[in-house]
């Protein structure tokens, strides 16, 4: 299968790569996908010429900022900082209504087709809204948002699970949100992917020290919406 995925790197060097990760490609090899399918690990590996180490997750469809190593030592140093809730991190993403600014704290679903839950922490800060002539069902002129997200833990899905479960759904969201809001706007301006990106993230060096922090730009499907007049 043709690799067609640019890879942005923003950081490298002998102990770990930074990169931004395009939306729809994997982190790693799974089962679901075709023998031949590109994911990030590999492509990076190719690019670099040496063994990549996952040290956090991000799921397919989100794009945005991502550390990696070149070592499996590295891969733990990095990966306790998750587990010691270290890191910094920040999310952008679209959403139907308007949050404001608050902290959504429901426990989430740890995996899919699976009823066991977890505690999780996700802060959030609407920074524009803006209504649309958009009406389905018993909803009229609805409103979208774009929204700061910094998450306190990592779940599975833990941001879109809880934008749903709130009834703010992040816009594309095909497992967790609004299917006909996902429809209407995909037939009104094209766009057809979930409007989730990684924009920052800060950690230390396992061996500067130094704090570091990588920023990726929120993509222009984000403002090519907001833009689009709908």
């Amino acid at each position: 299968m043709e690799n067609t995925f640019h890879i942005p790197i923003l950081y490298q060097d002998e102990q770990l790569i930074v990169v931004e990760k395009p939306a729809g490609l994997a982190v790693h090899k799974n089962d679901f996908m075709p023998h031949d399918a590109p994911y990030l690990t590999k492509l990076l590996g190719e690019i670099t010429g040496k063994w990549i180490y996952n040290v956090h997750r991000l799921d397919s469809k989100t794009s945005g900022v991502m550390v990696l190593a070149f070592s499996p030592e590295m891969a733990k140093e990095l990966t306790l900082q998750f587990e010691r809730k270290e890191v910094q991190k920040k999310y952008t993403a679209v959403v139907h209504g308007n949050p404001g600014e608050g902290t959504f704290s429901d426990k989430v679903l740890v995996k899919k087709k699976t009823k066991f839950k977890k505690p999780a922490v996700t802060h959030f800060k609407t920074l524009q809204c803006v209504e649309t002539g958009i009406s389905y069902k018993e909803k009229t002129a609805i409103k979208i948002s774009l929204v700061e997200i910094m998450p306190e833990t990592g779940r599975w899905h833990q941001i879109r699970q809880h934008f749903a479960k709130n009834r703010f759904d992040i816009v594309g969201d095909t497992h967790h949100g609004d299917f006909t809001l996902n429809k209407i706007i995909t037939e009104k301006t094209g766009l057809n992917r979930l409007l989730l990106h990684a924009s920052s993230i800060q950690f230390s060096h396992p061996v500067t020290k130094k704090q570091e922090v990588f920023t990726s730009s929120v993509p222009d499907e984000f403002h090519q919406l907001f833009n689009a007049g709908l």
